[in-house]
């Protein structure tokens, strides 16, 4: 892939996000903690900041980035809550807003997510609300999140009846993307965020998907490669999210295997132990295009091409991988239901033409959807 002129090897990528009055910039690079520091002074001078993170992350980063934030004069208040996906529920959100009034956060300050996933979705959500919305930046440490979630402003917790039911549209100031924090994920958390990366191969733009096939172990030992990927990937969300910041639109493509693997993290009770996202994100990637094929829309060539792609990094690519079993037909079809792009009652589908030419598909027949789930789980 040509390299855009801004992107040089080892050097700090900057992708702006182009929203009329909300825009900000993602900072990409290696080793970015006291640069962000700075950044941050120089955006809001004077501001108090709350940096919320989780203990896991805590007990990694969190001591050298508040020297960085002290140093750049910055003071802040620390507040961690507990790792894995249970922590975006309601009784962990109400307890983060009170620590943040606790620690006198005012409209004018900051609120710092700094963590995965997790921690920016229930992060932003807080910010959003608290005395009405307040600034925050987010500071990903995991490749899924530095790729996805903590670009486009989506914020929200899970509900009993479905992931990320409840949340607000709440754009950052300020992402940072330091791709070193990655050094110390663990295999399976990585492979996990890289197939968020692949996603926008197969989303639109199928010369990176080639080029994943050919750098995908290189991307994950951290070369250049790995800031390239993330760069080439928060492009790709930027411009879809500039074009629909509040998924009016095309930004419903950025769902490609959701509708499926939000079903299966439901199943599974968000249990991170049996599924984590990314690797539920894995399966649904491959069923898209499996179930595309069956619909007569891509080739077997291509779906097959996916499966033996995420195979390869080692991510699962089938239902019967879900550990302790995928449940029925009719459980995974009802999970399906309470998913956010259901419009009443009927589900949209991210389906694909190709590797790299998807598209919304809204109304797809509940009984083709049934079929196709009971013919995958009895493949051998």
């Amino acid at each position: 892939m040509t390299k855009p002129a801004n992107e040089k090897s080892g050097a700090r990528i900057v992708v702006p996000v182009a929203l009329e009055g909300r825009g900000y910039d993602i900072h990409i690079g290696r080793h970015q903690l006291c640069e962000a520091a700075s950044l941050i002074a120089s955006f809001a001078p004077g501001a108090k900041a709350a940096l919320v993170t989780d203990e896991h992350v805590a007990g990694l980063h969190a001591p050298a980035f508040e020297t960085c934030l002290q140093q750049a004069g910055v003071a802040t208040t620390r507040i961690e809550i507990p790792p894995g996906e249970a922590s975006k529920s309601y009784a962990r959100f109400a307890a983060l807003c009170d620590a943040l009034l606790a620690a006198k956060i005012e409209r004018n300050d900051l609120v710092i997510a700094f963590g995965g996933g997790v921690v920016g979705d229930l992060t932003g959500f807080a910010a959003a609300v608290l005395r009405r919305g307040v600034r925050f930046v987010q500071i990903p440490t995991t490749l899924l999140s530095q790729v996805d979630s903590s670009v486009g402003g989506k914020t929200g917790i899970n509900s009993s009846h479905g992931k990320n039911l409840i949340g607000a549209f709440h754009q950052p100031a300020l992402v940072i993307a330091d791709t070193a924090l990655l050094d110390t994920l663990s295999e399976r958390e990585f492979k996990a965020g890289y197939a968020e990366v692949v996603k926008y191969g197969l989303i639109g733009d199928p010369n990176f998907f080639d080029w994943c096939e050919v750098n995908w172990s290189r991307i994950i030992a951290g070369g250049p490669e790995r800031d390239h990927a993330v760069a080439v990937s928060c492009r790709a969300k930027a411009a879809i999210v500039a074009r629909d910041e509040r998924e009016e639109g095309d930004r419903a493509l950025l769902n490609l295997g959701h509708t499926f693997a939000h079903a299966l993290e439901r199943l599974t009770g968000y249990d991170a132990s049996r599924l984590v996202h990314g690797e539920a994100v894995a399966i649904g990637l491959a069923l898209a295009f499996r179930f595309s094929q069956r619909l007569g829309l891509c080739s077997g060539q291509d779906a097959g091409r996916v499966a033996a792609h995420l195979d390869a990094v080692g991510l699962p690519s089938r239902l019967q991988q879900v550990p302790g079993g995928a449940g029925s037909t009719e459980e995974i079809v009802a999970a399906m239901t309470q998913d956010k792009k259901v419009k009443r009652g009927v589900l949209t589908f991210i389906l694909a033409r190709g590797i790299g030419k998807s598209f919304i598909a809204p109304g797809v027949a509940a009984d083709e959807v049934r079929d196709f789930i009971e013919a995958e789980l009895a493949a051998a």
